[in-house]
């Protein structure tokens, strides 16, 4: 029998790989979003098509999620994956900037169509990061600018902070939501901190990922006095990830952002913009008519 049922995307490698292999278990249904098949042979997973670079297969891919379910309830709706383009010139199936399409609009979309399903007393997660934030990433947003992020070459170099705080925003929407509320889901927006050999800067130069991981001691000693500079891994990241999902680890009440700060998780004050109720009720309006949702 299944007692358990997650939905899952970013579960194919890096993090949510290492999430996936704690949340696996013979009593566990667990529905992967990937643009191809997974190689996974954990018992209980299932993948099916999914492409975040195109609102239309965000559809497809709830829906197929929502057949497959036929009722049942989704205890645990991971929202993980995320890109970082080198550039921001590429442009998305729907002509949006394509980290921000990927990371922010794709998963906001999927709250919206999914969180219907989640069951009482679920959980709803989003993985930020903690780039949203200017006092620990000087090109961190202090404004928002949903123009510029989503126009192809407009965001000048902001896109993935951008699409983490979109992250962030629409977590704090959802928790303050009456429903929501009401039916005791907790909403997290997780910070996995600098992460190494995760994959997520894939298509930077190979040089570029060689040197980043031989700075590992250099961000290492810095975190001592910069601890956001910690270097973390995705075991460690995925531990704490799959810990959020089932539940055994719970913030404190009243608190969204958890954070891992030096492998520990934390519950810190995310940034001025990120909970500010203007700006949450700002990104929730724009994400609705950009990707063609009514506002509540």
């Amino acid at each position: 029998m299944t007692n358990r049922t997650i939905v899952m995307t970013g579960a194919t490698s890096g993090i949510g790989a290492h999430a996936l292999s704690h949340l696996a278990a013979p009593d566990t249904c667990i529905l992967i979003g990937a643009r191809g098949a997974s190689t996974s042979r954990l018992p209980g997973v299932e993948t099916l098509p999914l492409d975040l670079a195109s609102l239309e297969s965000v559809r497809g891919f709830a829906d197929s999620v929502l057949a497959r379910l036929d009722g049942t309830k989704v205890d645990a709706l991971v929202l993980n994956a995320g890109t970082q383009s080198t550039g921001t010139e590429h442009a998305s199936a729907d002509g949006y900037e394509m980290t921000f399409a990927v990371n922010h609009l794709a998963h906001y979309l999927l709250a919206r169509l999914l969180a219907p399903s989640v069951s009482d007393g679920g959980r709803i997660i989003l993985t930020t990061s903690d780039t949203h934030d200017p006092r620990h990433f000087p090109g961190a947003p202090k404004t928002l600018d949903l123009d510029g992020w989503i126009t192809p070459g407009g965001s000048r170099g902001a896109a993935y902070p951008a699409s983490k705080l979109g992250n962030l925003l629409t977590a704090e929407s959802l928790a303050r939501q009456a429903e929501i509320h009401t039916r005791h889901i907790t909403v997290i927006g997780f910070n996995p901190g600098l992460t190494g050999g995760t994959g997520l800067s894939r298509s930077a130069p190979a040089a570029v990922r060689t040197l980043f991981q031989a700075l590992r001691p250099v961000f290492r000693a810095l975190s001592v006095f910069r601890p956001s500079l910690y270097m973390g891994t995705p075991e460690v990241a995925g531990t704490a990830l799959a810990r959020l999902a089932n539940g055994t680890t719970t913030p404190p009440a009243d608190r969204v952002y958890a954070s891992l700060v030096r492998g520990k998780l934390e519950y810190p004050d995310p940034s001025n913009l990120a909970l500010s109720p203007a700006a949450q009720s700002e990104m929730w309006q724009r994400s609705a008519q950009l990707v063609g949702l009514p506002e509540n």
